[in-house]
């Protein structure tokens, strides 16, 4: 019985992983900005036996792909950026990684990567890449997202990124980091970054926070307007100083 169950988890995470390739996703110009999403394999992902994009689905693809085409669709209309409709998953499993100037990891906290996944991860960021990191929370979750980013950059740390960093002010300005957590009003929201070699933020970390939970439900009525316009602000900010710096 333990052998079958074992065979059904297996073959439950590959039906995942084929299924991440390209459900959801719309044709991509390669003239056009695309925003990417980090797809990842865990071993903790059994826990989410939903489909791809539920709530109860692989921890990687939680808000898709409604968060990407909200979020585009006020990208194209507030900046005027030529975009690509909707987002495209992506991993740092393969080189096609590096076509994608920006790219969003949702759940950190059930995130494994493999040598490999680490070492495309580092020359990614390392390259220009920037990384959104979002949806996680609490302690456990944040140890391991250090633990995880250790594999990248064994010699760096995350640090606090102070209010008067211009990507605050790039675009909107959204320097008091007033919005309140999707799900609780005890979490208190923290925005960590990690530099290159040459002072360039290279991610912006969400953590006790869940900004695309609000560009994803931003068209239902019960979501507060105001704050899903504020969680808007900080996605054309991170990506406007990303495409600027």
């Amino acid at each position: 019985m333990r052998r079958i169950a074992l065979l059904c988890i297996v073959l439950a995470a590959c039906f995942f992983s084929l299924k991440a390739q390209g459900e959801g996703e719309t044709p991509r110009r390669e003239s056009r900005f695309t925003f990417g999403r980090i797809f990842y394999d865990s071993p903790m992902s059994v826990r989410f036996p939903g489909m791809v994009g539920d709530g109860n689905g692989p921890p990687w693809s939680h808000d898709w792909p409604r968060s990407e085409e909200h979020f585009m669709k006020i990208m194209a209309e507030v900046t005027k950026v030529d975009v690509n409709p909707g987002g495209h998953i992506i991993s740092f499993q393969n080189d096609e990684c590096f076509k994608y100037p920006i790219a969003y990891l949702c759940e950190p906290g059930y995130m494994e990567l493999s040598e490999e996944e680490a070492r495309r991860m580092a020359e990614y960021l390392m390259r220009g890449g920037f990384l959104i990191v979002d949806d996680f929370r609490g302690e456990r979750e944040l140890a391991h997202f250090r633990r995880e980013m250790h594999k990248v950059f064994p010699g760096r740390e995350l640090f606090e990124i102070p209010r008067t960093h211009p990507i605050w002010t790039c675009f909107y300005d959204i320097s008091s980091l007033s919005i309140a957590p999707p799900y609780s009003s005890f979490l208190s929201p923290r925005y960590l970054g990690m530099n290159d070699d040459k002072g360039r933020l290279m991610m912006v970390v969400d953590y006790n926070n869940d900004i695309s939970e609000y560009w994803e439900w931003s068209n239902d009525p019960l979501m507060p307007i105001d704050q899903s316009n504020e969680a808007y602000k900080y996605g054309v900010n991170y990506v406007i100083y990303a495409l600027t710096h």
